[in-house]
């Protein structure tokens, strides 16, 4: 069942939601080679607690990190450390959640580092283009197949892959909510989206192949082929016509 929330409970999501919005800004910032990831996980959990948040992904399913950190190859839930060191043509992707009176916010963003070749920026530029696509299908009445479909074909289009393993979500109470949010479908399908429903929309875009796997580590993912993957995310709210995005960043 996809909750459709109440005025206060979206004003709660939508602080949350800030909260992270205003973190991401911070660590874009701090994003330079010579620096570990496990500097812009501390960054991360300071600037959330100091806005009396709670990080959303410390200890959740006993992830061990305030900041998902991924790194070129690596398509999401990098865990951030110590011996990791950002170097320069690196593009380095972070997805951050926050929790403001039990309320969820999630949003990530990739960024690259110094001289990053041009088949990298421009796969950087397709996914975050990709995702504005999809939350352009975003509104009420609108079936949630359209909205994977846009991310899909944008992407595709462009001569690159979505991930096929992982998706966007629900957000509200929880971090993940009813409905699953694919990045590849066909339109015109799936539930039908309420003004009032809150969402997080994520394409993870791959240069070339969309096959990926688990290291060791049990989190971090990471593609098939080795080549450079990129990920986006916001937390909207699904309105009459149209949607707000509610982890909608400064500048």
């Amino acid at each position: 069942m996809i909750e459709v929330k109440t005025e206060k409970e979206i004003e709660f999501i939508r602080t949350a939601s800030s909260v992270v919005a205003k973190t991401l800004v911070i660590i874009k910032k701090e994003i330079k080679p010579g620096i570990s990831t496990f500097y812009l996980d501390e960054l991360a959990r300071e600037s959330i607690e100091a806005r009396d948040s709670k990080p959303a992904f410390l200890g959740y399913r006993g992830y061990p990190a305030t900041a998902c950190v991924s790194v070129n190859e690596e398509v999401i839930h990098g865990i951030p450390s110590r011996d990791k060191i950002i170097r320069d043509g690196d593009i380095v992707s972070v997805d951050l959640g926050a929790v403001y009176k039990g309320f969820y916010g999630d949003s990530a963003i990739t960024v690259p580092v110094g001289n990053v070749e041009k088949e990298h920026l421009r796969l950087i530029e397709v996914t975050e283009r990709a995702l504005i696509e999809g939350l352009g299908a975003v509104r009420n009445g609108a079936r949630l197949g359209d909205v994977s479909n846009a991310v899909q074909a944008f992407a595709e289009k462009n001569g690159m892959s979505v991930v096929r393993d992982f998706t966007g979500h629900g957000i509200g109470r929880h971090l993940h909510e009813e409905p699953s949010i694919p990045n590849y479908g066909p339109a015109g399908t799936g539930p039908v989206l309420r003004t009032g429903m809150t969402i997080a929309v994520e394409p993870m875009i791959c240069l070339k192949g969309n096959a990926v796997h688990f290291l060791k580590d049990g989190w971090t993912v990471v593609t098939d082929d080795g080549c450079f993957s990129a990920h986006f995310e916001h937390t909207v709210c699904v309105t009459e016509d149209g949607c707000e995005i509610l982890s909608k960043r400064e500048g």
